[in-house]
């Protein structure tokens, strides 16, 4: 064989595998996960009366002060940060390789429900969100002082349609806060962030069963 037909194989080997190559690289375009923090925080503190306007008129004040508080432990940034230091694609059955796309502007809680598209621009073929949805501090006379999360997973297609959601609470018990006179306010704040990451890994494990209950 003539160096001259060598060349012209050759040549054609090289296009042939850069065809294959480019086809391979644009399916494995990574796959999207897109995250948002919790608009609002509320506090509920409830005492004897089990609830009602004048309960809520009696602890109005510290209620004001907690959700004061949470806000600076769990500002949006803070709450994406919580979240990153876990292992999202893990707790979330996600893609290895999956891209973490902060947004640190909430979204409007009323238009949580509402829109069944997708909240960002991303044109992802594999494309999912997080949404912290609510952040939400509990004091009940009986059942103590604990701190509950809303979230909710979203699953798209290579369109702008909802292959699934899930949406539920993740919720623990507290201990410190909110920090009493004389007590350690920070330790008291930490409390909250760690509790938020427990609550976000108690509501992944549940995520986990019934994405696998519905695949099965």
């Amino acid at each position: 064989m003539t160096n001259a037909v060598h060349r012209v194989l050759g040549a054609a080997f090289s296009t042939v595998a850069c065809a294959i190559g480019g086809i391979g690289s644009a399916q494995a375009a990574p796959c999207e996960l897109h995250i948002w923090p919790a608009e609002r925080m509320n506090s509920m503190t409830t005492g004897l009366l089990g609830g009602g306007l004048l309960d809520a008129a009696l602890h109005s004040g510290k209620d004001a002060s907690n959700k004061a508080q949470m806000a600076s432990a769990l500002d949006s940034p803070s709450q994406l940060d919580a979240l990153q230091s876990l292992k999202l694609t893990d707790l979330l059955n996600r893609q290895p390789g999956t891209v973490i796309v902060r947004h640190e502007t909430p979204l409007e809680r009323k238009t949580m429900n509402k829109v069944k598209t997708r909240r960002s621009d991303s044109t992802a073929a594999c494309y999912s969100e997080l949404i912290v949805a609510d952040v939400f501090y509990q004091k009940a006379a009986i059942y103590g002082r604990s701190l509950r999360t809303l979230f909710m997973l979203r699953d798209f297609g290579n369109d702008q349609t909802i292959d699934y959601e899930y949406k539920a609470w993740g919720g623990n018990g507290l201990k410190l806060f909110p920090a009493k006179e004389g007590e350690d306010a920070t330790a008291a704040l930490n409390e909250l962030v760690s509790v938020f990451d427990k609550n976000f890994e108690e509501y992944a494990n549940n995520a986990r069963k019934a994405m696998t209950a519905k695949k099965g």
